[in-house]
């Protein structure tokens, strides 16, 4: 597998943003979850006083033992039911030194006097939403640059909640995943698509997708597929989410989380507008739900068999009429890179795009002003005659 370093992506091996690091429900129980990700392990558990979630590092100060992998012998399991998690903190099943929520040990039962500064874990920033677990992960430790991902249609009783697909690890740079958001050339032989309309837009943390056309994998009971419109974007680093319309209104959500470097762990989900325009969704609205989600899946099943078979794509023979990989690739290194250089990645990108050949999604595209030059897009995109940017590929 090809890591951060091959790819030239930036300082830091891994990038700032939000990501998911577990489905919610895996958390409802009185036992804590032994993760990984980013290179690191992590203890995460729901305290059993308030139901807060709460991730630390892994490893015990005291002589690094794992506070969250599986222990069935231990007394200080034993004698806590089958857990080690105490309240909203967690013994160390080792030698029962007990860590809160922030990190910082508050009880060593064998110990008289104060207990040493250095006997704490790091906390990180987490929260539940959407039936996930978030983590903001800034290797310069800053606050979060933007919200955590939510959706009112989440609160909304007509809409039936996901389940989520855990599609487990992909051994595969995060970098071949986000090429996809700016892949024109493969909706055709991948999905089976007929793409009507196409554009990309590069805005801030944010990357996006809106295309329409009929699928031939994401369909409907009876086969068949209308015309589907979808906008899909990137906020931060590793969470997709796409509106869609045109058979039933649905959200989808896609994100991978850096476990490795060179390696992700994969999430599918779909939120479904009732399909019987029932206001408070029913059982036969869950049922035809499920089935569209698994629809979805398959849909993106196509492009996740790829990635496990292919090479990585470190420098790419692109043409312009593949999509704007330039220039997604450079929004992309904004997470890699110190917040100070960010705006020197987004001068750089931002903008409207359309493939060549391709016909413009948006009505008001005539209105985007053209991007300045690139130095890894030559010669200078040139102005669309409606007023977008065409990509010449690097040379």
């Amino acid at each position: 597998m090809a890591t951060t370093k091959d790819y030239r992506i930036g300082e830091f091996t891994y990038p700032r943003g939000w990501f998911m690091i577990a489905d919610a429900e895996e958390l409802n129980t009185h036992k804590p979850l032994a993760v990984r990700f980013f290179g690191k392990d992590f203890a995460l558990y729901r305290g059993r006083a308030t139901g807060k979630i709460v991730l630390l590092d892994a490893y015990c100060p005291h002589m690094k033992t794992h506070l969250a992998a599986q222990n069935t012998t231990s007394y200080v399991v034993i004698d806590g039911g089958g857990s080690n998690v105490e309240g909203d903190s967690i013994r160390c099943p080792y030698h029962a030194w007990r860590f809160g929520a922030d990190g910082k040990c508050d009880d060593i039962p064998y110990h008289q006097g104060p207990i040493p500064a250095t006997a704490c874990v790091k906390s990180w920033t987490v929260v539940e939403s959407l039936g996930a677990i978030w983590v903001w992960h800034d290797p310069e430790g800053g606050e979060p640059e933007w919200e955590h991902p939510t959706l009112p249609q989440w609160d909304d009783p007509s809409w039936v909640h996901w389940k989520f697909d855990h599609l487990g690890v992909l051994n595969q740079h995060p970098q071949e995943v986000i090429d996809n958001i700016c892949d024109y050339g493969h909706l055709s032989p991948i999905h089976g698509s007929t793409v009507e309309r196409y554009e990309n837009e590069f805005r801030g943390h944010t990357a996006t997708q809106r295309q329409c056309g009929p699928h031939r994998t994401l369909v409907g009971a009876d086969g068949v597929s209308p015309v589907l419109h979808t906008d899909t974007t990137y906020h931060g680093p590793g969470v997709l989410i796409s509106h869609l319309t045109g058979l039933y209104d649905s959200v989808l959500m896609i994100t991978h989380t850096p476990v490795d470097d060179g390696s992700i762990k994969v999430w599918h989900s779909l939120l479904v507008k009732s399909p019987g325009n029932n206001p408070v969704a029913t059982v036969p609205d869950a049922i035809a739900a499920r089935q569209f989600q698994e629809a979805s899946r398959l849909a993106f099943m196509q492009d996740f068999e790829v990635w496990m078979n292919k090479g990585p794509c470190l420098n790419g023979l692109f043409i312009p009429s593949d999509g704007p990989f330039m220039k997604a690739r450079i929004w992309y290194k904004q997470f890699y890179n110190p917040r100070a250089k960010k705006q020197e990645f987004l001068d750089q990108c931002e903008g409207l795009y359309v493939p060549r050949g391709a016909t413009p999604y948006s009505e008001a595209a005539g209105k985007i002003v053209p991007m300045p030059p690139c130095a890894e897009d030559r010669p200078f995109p040139i102005t669309h005659p409606r007023g977008l940017a065409e990509i010449d590929p690097p040379a």
